[in-house]
């Protein structure tokens, strides 16, 4: 009979996704992880079968949240309007976080996506879903008259996403507040086109 586990896997799980993000997947070790979590070593590999994939599962897990997030954000408001307050909303909480940890995904991106093709793709696909969801918002923005008929929605979409993610990145290194507001308001230009 299997045994029944002794643990809530959805907190522990949180608490690793927590540790991961950070600490990052190579500093984070097996006894931070159990610590933290509140579990045995053995619980963990019964669980998630070893540090890779408790690492994966909280990055499914973090990805998931993140695009509801976004999602919830820019619903319910003008397009441009949402697009525009999302990033300037994004600035402001980075910048008053101390010390920013930037978002799990892209941190995975730049640490582990180059030698690892399994967050290669999970980061990959989180950045399309991100990219599909701004291309819908703009799509309805150009059907409600906001955006012009030639608007290339898919061509925008990409850069919100690539500027979302440097915008993150670049924080993370404490620029002036000046580097990344004026880097803002020439991002946030193209909508006004």
């Amino acid at each position: 009979m299997a045994r029944l586990r002794e643990f809530d896997e959805e907190k522990a799980l949180d608490a690793a996704m927590h540790l991961f993000w950070e600490k990052g997947y190579s500093a984070t070790s097996l006894s931070d992880l159990t610590a933290k979590m509140g579990i045995q070593r053995p619980s963990l590999y019964a669980a998630f079968g070893d540090k890779e994939g408790l690492f994966e599962a909280a990055l499914r897990r973090y990805t998931k949240l993140h695009a509801s997030k976004i999602r919830i954000k820019l619903q319910n408001k003008p397009v441009r309007e949402g697009i525009r307050t999302f990033f300037e909303e994004l600035v402001e909480e980075e910048y008053k976080k101390e010390p920013s940890k930037g978002c799990f995904c892209i941190n995975t991106m730049v640490e582990l996506a180059s030698r690892n093709e399994k967050f290669e793709i999970l980061t990959r696909e989180h950045q399309m879903y991100l990219s599909v969801l701004f291309q819908e918002l703009i799509e309805e923005g150009v059907r409600n008259g906001e955006f012009t008929n030639n608007l290339n929605s898919k061509a925008l979409a990409q850069m919100l996403v690539t500027s979302l993610v440097g915008l993150t990145v670049m924080i993370k290194s404490r620029p002036e507040r000046s580097f990344i507001d004026n880097s803002l308001a020439v991002i946030l230009t193209v909508l006004d086109q």
